[in-house]
């Protein structure tokens, strides 16, 4: 059975369809423009050898760029460790001041004080820069290991014991402090918990592979905040 419709009644469907579209497409527009921060969907691949901050940072802006997010400036959230007569830099010297918000509008931290103190980064917060949850402790792979090269506070390591896989242009030697975006552990200690200062990254290889950071529960993934 066929359905005609008077020019007035097709105008009518034409604009109530117009009208959903409209109503389905906006708020997700709107959600994307809020996004001032997400963890990579995945990894540069050669394990701790990111290019160093440069290459790191690049790294974000890409995935930003291919996420409709590319208006704004992203910075890794990673530090360096003082070496080679260069100074060291805190992670939380590069981010911006904030407030930022994941791909779904919702807030993770209004500035870098509450970032570091009490945060609203969870494993259902931490999302991708498509939006998307990233497996933790009990998922199948676990990759909740997130780059950082940080202590707790967001500054850098002093010089000696290597924990930026040699300022993150090395994937054989040295290790990677890594952060868990879902905040969980073996246990139910403060390390466990931090999404910024878990453990050192470790493995066959030493700590800077791409297997070894796989082989504690991470992909060589990073946090990227836009500064602006």
């Amino acid at each position: 059975m066929s359905m005609r419709f008077t020019g007035r009644e097709l105008a009518g469907v034409c604009a109530a369809a117009a009208l959903a579209l409209s109503a389905a497409t906006l708020p997700a527009r709107a959600q994307g423009a809020e996004t001032t921060f997400f963890v990579t969907s995945h990894g540069i691949g050669n394990g701790g050898n990111l290019g160093g901050l440069a290459g790191a940072d690049n790294w974000c802006q890409q995935l930003a760029q291919a996420a409709g997010l590319g208006a704004r400036t992203w910075r890794a959230y990673l530090s360096t460790q003082a070496a080679d007569g260069k100074p060291a830099v805190n992670a939380r010297d590069r981010i911006g001041k904030g407030p930022w918000k994941n791909a779904k509008g919702e807030a993770i931290a209004k500035d870098v004080t509450e970032l570091h103190g009490a945060n609203s980064l969870t494993k259902q917060t931490a999302l991708s820069e498509k939006g998307e949850v990233i497996n933790g402790r009990g998922d199948k792979p676990n990759r909740h290991d997130i780059l950082t090269g940080s202590q707790a506070d967001g500054t850098a390591f002093p010089p000696g014991e290597d924990r930026t896989c040699k300022n993150w242009t090395s994937s054989t030697q040295g290790a990677a402090m890594v952060g868990h975006s879902d905040r969980m552990g073996l246990d139910d200690s403060p390390p466990a918990k931090s999404w910024n200062m878990s453990h050192p990254s470790r493995g066959p290889d030493g700590g800077c592979s791409q297997a070894d950071l796989r082989s504690t529960g991470g992909d060589g993934l990073l946090y990227c905040f836009a500064t602006n």
